[in-house]
């Protein structure tokens, strides 16, 4: 899959899972590629792999919050659609970062800008985020270099 780009890969897992006769894994597919498509249309740009994975990336919390949601209002059925769909869309994200992992790019990031308080945790993200982007939970990621920074 290196030189094959996430777009791609979906694509193909759309074509798959139609041949399969998997109607939750294709519709599932198609909500991804929708979306992507969706910006692609809206901006006038061909997407790379940093920007699907941003999106990915938004679609797990929108499901996760929908969980929440669901679970909340005791409809377990629609609580389990949307995690059958973040499996699908996580299955196409790099791996978690470790604690540990995060940790370490957390201080690298504020020593490389400079940072030395809160106020200047903007300085932090924008060098994270790259690094971090679909691999960690970025509002995870704002409290410890709170937690760092205080």
């Amino acid at each position: 899959m290196a030189d094959q780009t996430l777009k791609k890969s979906l694509t193909d897992a759309m074509k798959t899972a139609m041949r399969a006769k998997d109607k939750a894994t294709l519709n599932a597919v198609r909500l991804i590629l929708a979306e992507i498509k969706r910006i692609e249309v809206d901006e006038r740009i061909d997407v790379d792999d940093a920007r699907v994975l941003a999106v990915l990336d938004k679609m797990c919390k929108q499901r996760r919050d929908s969980i929440s949601q669901y679970e909340n209002a005791d409809r377990e059925d629609l609580a389990e659609q949307e995690r059958f769909e973040m499996g699908v869309i996580q299955s196409y994200m790099p791996t978690p970062l470790s604690d540990d992992e995060l940790e370490g790019l957390i201080k690298e990031a504020i020593s490389t800008s400079g940072a030395e308080a809160v106020k200047d945790m903007g300085k932090v993200v924008a060098l994270l985020k790259p690094k971090v982007q679909g691999r960690a939970d970025m509002g995870a990621v704002s409290k410890k270099i709170k937690a760092l920074l205080a």
